[in-house]
Parts: C-alpha cells; sequence; structure tokens
C-alpha cells in the first residue's frame, strides 16, 4: 500500500524501474505508489508497465517475455520536519485529482513569519502546515499511523495503518477487537533487500543494508544535521523492502483481517491515463473545424504579403502549404499553433522583441503567421524536421524574449487560459559528484578544508581514513543510483491542458511564485502533453537598450528588422571576416570568430553554417574539417573528391558535407 521510488526526494532509494523490477522479482501484481508530498513517479511507472504488459501474441511490444503490474496512486503526507501524517490513496481518477489539489492548495499558501519570531537572513514567508486530518473525499482512502488517531474518530473512509515492528504494541492495544475493520497491514517499500557480503575478517558472511545507510545520509542532508543527531522518526525502518504476498501474509499471520482489509483496500484503487493520448488544449475556438478555418486564413493573409510578388507563388501554395496544413489537422496541432500565434500578437501589440527558432522555422505556416522570421523556402527546408506523421515525441516552438519581458508572457498565458489549466513545466536534479561529497562530508561533520580537499581528489587512488572511504563510496553509490535532489523549473516550458492540471500532477511554488509540474519534460511528452518553449535572452534586451540609446543620443530610429539590409552590409561582413563579432549573441566566442575568420566569412549562408558545424556532433566527426577544406578549394576555383555527385546535388550550400540535421533527412529521403 505504500512504494517510493527515488521521487520521494532524499528519502527513497529505488529508482523507478528498480522498484518495478522487485515487484516482478516477488510476483506482486498490484501495488500503490504513494511518493512522499508528491506525484511525480506515476507517469514514469506506467509508461514501465505499459512497455511490459502482454499483447495479443503473448509477448510484450519489444517482443520481451510480458509481466503485467498493476498500479493504484496515492500520496505521502509528511510535515515539513518530516513527520507522517497520513497517506491518501486514489480510489479512481477523481481521487486523484483531488490529492493533487489539497496538496497544490497546501504548497502555494504562504503564511507570514511573525517578525519576533524572524531571526536576520530568514525568509519572511513559509509554507502553511498540512493539517493534522486529512481532507474528507468519497474518491479518496486515507491511512493513520498506528497511535496517530483513535479508531473511534476515523470517517467510513479512513483507516489506521500497521507496521510489522508495531505488531507488538498492536496485541495490546484495547481498541483492536471492537474495530478490527478499521486496521490495515502497511508494508512500506523504500530500499532493496539487505545484501550478504563475505567477511575477510572473519570469513563469514555479513548482512549490509547499504541502501538504508544512504537512506539515512540523505535525511541528514534533507534535514541539515549530523548523523549523529538523526532522530528515528526522520528515518524509515530498515525491513522496508519488498516481499512477496506469501512473506507479508506470514508476517501478519497471527492478525489476517489486517491483511485482508489492505487487500480490499488495494483492490477498490485504480487510476486510468492512457499513454501519448493527446491531453493538451484541444481546440483555440470551439472545434478543430473553426480552428482550421482561422489558421488558413491567417495563413492566406501572411503568405499574399510574403510570396505574392513571386512567380513561385502557387506552387508554394499547393505543393508546401496544402500539405502542412493537412498534416497539422492530422496531428490535431491547429490549437498548438494558434495558442503560439495569439502569443505572438500579443508581444507585438506591447512592442516586445522575440526570435521563433528551432524546427519550427522549418514550417511554411509558421513563417506566414510571423511565429518565425526564417523563410523555409528560401532555405529549402523540411516541415517534416518540424512535424510529420510518423513523428512520435511532440515538436515545439521555441520562441526567445527579452529577459524582461518573459514575465509578462507568462501572466498573459496564466490569464487567458486560466490557473487550473496551465503550469510551468518542472525538472529533476540529480545529485552530482562534487555536490553529494560536499553534502556527505558536512553529515560526517568534517571540516572544510578536509571537504575541499576530498572534492578535489576525489578520482585519485590513494589510502584514506574510514570516514573519508565512506563519504567517497556513498557519494559513488548514490550518483550511480540517479538519485534526485530536488524539483527545479524548467529553462522555458509551458504546460497548457484540456483538462486542470490537477488531473495529472500536484504544482509546486517555488519563488517565482508560478505553479510548476512535479513531473519533468520527458514524462511529460510521453504521457502526451505537449510543451510551449517561452525562453528568455538577454541579447534581445542589449539590443533594445541599444536602440533606445542611439535614438536618446543621436536622435535616429534603428530598424533592427532589416534583415535583407543587414546581409549586404560591407561594414558587418568586414566584423565577421576579422574575427571582431564581439558582443554578439552566438558567434562571439573565441572559437566562433577564429571559425568565422578562417572562413573568411562574409556571408549569411556560411555565417549559418559555420554555427553549426562548430557544434560537438559535426566538429567531433570530422565534418567540420572537411567543410572547412571544401570550401576554400571551391572558393579558390579547385575541385574536391565526391562521395556521389547526389550528394552534392543536395547540399550545394555545405559541398556535400551534411553539416544539419536537415542534410540527413535530404540524404534519407532522396537516398531513399
Amino acid at each position: 500500500l505504500n512504494c517510493h521510488t527515488g521521487l520521494s526526494f532524499n528519502y527513497g532509494m529505488l529508482p523507478v524501474k528498480s522498484l518495478f523490477e522487485e515487484a516482478k522479482r516477488y510476483g506482486i501484481r498490484k501495488l500503490a505508489l504513494t511518493e512522499i508530498n508528491n506525484t511525480s513517479s506515476y507517469l514514469e511507472m506506467l509508461r514501465i508497465c505499459d512497455e511490459n504488459k502482454t499483447r495479443k501474441d503473448g509477448l510484450t511490444k519489444f517482443g520481451k517475455l510480458p509481466y503485467d503490474l498493476d498500479i493504484a496512486v496515492g500520496i505521502e503526507f509528511r510535515s515539513g520536519e518530516g513527520e507522517l501524517l497520513y497517506i491518501g490513496l486514489a480510489k479512481n481518477n477523481e481521487g486523484f485529482e483531488k490529492l493533487n489539489r489539497f496538496l497544490s492548495y497546501h504548497n502555494r499558501t504562504k503564511k507570514k513569519f511573525p517578525e519576533r519570531f524572524r531571526s536576520v537572513g530568514t525568509q519572511t514567508e513559509v509554507k502553511e502546515k498540512l493539517p493534522e486530518r486529512a481532507p474528507e473525499s468519497e474518491h479518496v482512502f486515507i491511512i493513520y499511523p498506528f497511535k496517530k488517531i483513535f479508531p473511534e474518530q476515523l470517517l467510513p473512509h479512513e483507516y489506521i495503518g500497521v507496521k510489522c515492528h508495531e505488531l507488538h504494541s498492536f496485541a495490546s492495544d484495547p481498541s483492536r477487537k471492537n474495530y478490527t475493520h478499521k486496521f490495515v497491514a502497511l508494508h512500506p517499500v523504500t530500499f532493496l533487500p539487505p545484501e550478504k557480503i563475505k567477511d575477510l575478517k572473519i570469513k563469514k558472511e555479513k548482512v549490509v543494508y547499504r541502501d538504508h545507510n544512504a537512506h539515512r545520509l540523505l535525511r541528514c542532508i534533507a534535514n541539515n544535521i549530523l548523523l549523529s543527531k538523526l532522530p528515528e522518526h526522520l528515518q524509515a525502518n530498515r525491513d522496508e523492502f519488498m516481499l512477496s504476498e506469501y512473506e507479508l501474509q506470514k508476517k501478519f499471520e497471527d492478525y489476517p483481517e489486517l491483511f485482508v482489509n489492505a487487500k480490499k483496500i488495494l483492490d477498490q484503487c485504480s487510476i486510468e491515463c492512457k499513454i501519448g493520448e493527446d491531453k493538451n488544449k484541444k481546440s483555440y475556438f470551439n472545434s478543430l473545424e473553426e480552428d482550421l478555418k482561422f489558421l488558413r486564413s491567417k495563413t492566406i493573409e501572411g503568405y499574399k504579403k510574403i510570396y505574392e510578388t513571386q512567380d513561385i507563388d502557387k506552387k508554394i501554395w499547393n505543393e508546401r502549404i496544402e500539405k502542412e496544413l493537412a498534416i497539422i489537422l492530422k496531428k490535431k496541432f491547429t490549437s498548438y499553433y494558434l495558442i503560439t500565434y495569439d502569443l505572438i500578437l500579443f508581444a507585438k501589440s506591447k512592442g516586445y522583441d522575440f526570435v521563433g527558432r528551432g524546427s519550427g522555422a522549418n514550417s511554411t505556416v509558421a513563417y506566414c503567421l510571423g511565429i518565425t522570421n526564417v523563410d523555409p523556402i528560401e532555405l529549402e527546408l523540411y516541415f517534416e524536421r518540424f512535424l510529420n506523421e510518423e513523428r512520435v515525441s511532440p515538436p515545439d516552438f521555441d520562441i526567445d524574449f527579452s529577459w524582461d519581458n518573459r514575465d509578462a508572457i507568462y501572466e498573459y498565458l496564466f490569464q487567458k487560459y486560466g490557473n487550473d489549466h496551465v503550469c510551468l513545466l518542472g525538472t529533476h536534479v540529480t545529485y552530482q559528484g562534487k555536490s553529494i561529497i560536499r553534502e556527505l562530508g558536512k553529515v560526517f561533520g568534517l571540516p572544510k578544508e578536509e571537504i575541499d580537499a576530498l572534492v578535489e581528489g576525489r578520482h585519485e587512488k590513494k589510502v584514506r581514513d574510514h570516514i573519508a572511504q565512506k563519504v567517497i563510496g556513498y557519494a559513488n553509490y548514490i550518483v550511480s543510483k540517479e538519485l534526485l535532489a530536488h524539483i527545479s523549473i524548467h529553462a522555458g516550458g509551458v504546460l497548457i491542458t484540456e483538462k486542470p492540471i490537477y488531473a495529472y500532477t500536484a504544482t509546486e511554488f517555488p519563488p517565482k511564485s508560478l505553479p510548476v509540474s512535479q513531473f519533468e519534460m520527458h514524462a511529460a511528452e510521453d504521457f502526451g502533453i505537449y510543451k510551449f518553449d517561452i525562453l528568455s535572452q538577454r541579447g534581445l534586451g542589449h539590443i533594445k537598450e541599444t536602440v533606445a540609446h542611439v535614438k536618446r543620443n543621436k536622435g535616429i530610429d534603428i530598424d533592427v528588422y532589416q534583415f535583407k539590409k543587414f546581409k549586404e552590409d560591407e561594414k558587418i561582413k568586414e566584423l565577421m571576416r576579422n574575427s571582431k563579432a564581439m558582443g554578439c549573441f552566438y558567434v562571439e566566442s573565441p572559437a566562433m570568430r577564429m571559425l568565422l575568420e578562417k572562413l573568411k566569412c562574409d556571408d549569411y549562408l556560411t555565417l549559418v553554417a559555420a554555427s553549426s558545424i562548430i557544434r560537438p556532433g559535426v566538429a567531433s566527426s570530422g565534418m567540420m574539417k572537411a567543410y572547412i577544406e571544401r570550401f576554400h578549394t571551391v572558393r579558390n576555383g579547385g575541385t574536391y573528391h565526391s562521395i556521389h555527385p547526389k550528394m552534392d546535388e543536395i547540399m550545394r550550400d555545405t559541398f556535400g558535407v551534411m553539416v544539419y540535421q536537415e542534410d540527413v533527412i535530404k540524404v534519407a529521403h532522396h537516398f531513399a
């Protein structure tokens, strides 16, 4: 009834996959996933269960032997100090949403610290404490710890959990006879079982509770205390590992009704969530048809402004845009386009500078709408790189705003679509080598000088004292398990869902004061929730400030959107050729300026190619070297050895070298 993973931050020791494997090893067919004050692991567990379930041919979708595991979802509610208050188990999706709303309300409700209790440097606000009694709901079971509440105080949906080590105390409890139906067997799962290791000194096997030891260290980190000061109530018992149903029944054989009651509760709990099913805002207006009609009309407007004077305009519409609109409709991506388009209109109305980039620039529809300013026709960009019928992971528009405008963009989205349907995307931060060594050094009470020496010499093979050995050993163990330290905020992801966001996640409220999902990007994508990338770039702010300074000091208005004029500007070409692109975002690094000088770069296409060949994948594969050699050979009137004439035809701008992702698609497409 009470299983944890590493997503019970600084508490659980099992990666989600490991919990599944443990259930499989012990023959468990159903379990309740109850993370501490969060619900972020259930999506990953649902994905793993889906990958391992039995298909029609008797195997998994990857052709392996199946194992069918069913899960229920809940939340283990603990106070800020770590005391267990109660466990909430969702009977169904309605109950899950209730639990998420309750936890989110607690996370965002702040309480002012009285002035007389506040020391210098402390926060002025703290989270409101969770109530001692859980909220009432017909869709939720509540389990209180033993001795936390009297059985006669319980409501119909409430129970008391009894753990294995509490059975002796339970035997002498006078209320157990009259309220047998209100007690349940509660065996938490937090660790892997202890390991049996051969001790060479005594030539016998000894039992090592490595997971439990690491758990205790993480509990000290979470509470900022020494290991010697860790109280019992802030840590789990070391018997909290998976047992088979038979073994668990055996533990409670003197009180079989507790086991039966627990099984009854678990049998009544379930969660329904289809992996990959679209859970985003379905339509911008009232229907997909209305959305497509509006999208088409706005695309026509932009298309006429951009392509009307060109001879190829009809070909562009018939062969390119109609194809894009058909795929956008088929993939139900119309609302995604229109929400982004509406956001761009808002930014323009406020005079906010922005840049649309990423694979979204491959869409002619996006170019016609003004979401991006890169012409995919001119640069022969494939729409399929952004969106195609076979694509599994959802694409996204990357929209950069100035650092001082992004909060206003966030505010607009929350006001437009409602706080219940919008949140920022979370991300999970894992422990890394240096940080975990520092934290463990503090837990063992080492002075700063020794901790610094351990951090700097962590890879050295030398004789260490037993404390230093433990710090390095457990640091490596925690890092190897990819255990998580805390939830953070994704660089720019925003989620907008059709159902309330609480149908899928509880939300955190970090100092930024906007709700943040407890699950991260990969889980959201697998689950079927697409993100809008609303990014912040200081370069845009600098350009805006420069324009203001020039106007103030020189009385000259500068239009920074004169792209065609800038491409022909001789002064700009001279700066690039002579390695003087200082202060210019993306091309100002020493390596980039050196490359521009090597290429004597003085045109836009070479600048774009240079910004791509300097990336690690292209540079380390030898393609960067090949590109530079071929570039100078062609410029000097020579020829190079061609792999195949088709390569030179489809990649004439890059001399037959695959520099862009676009090139890989072109080669695959044309050779196929």
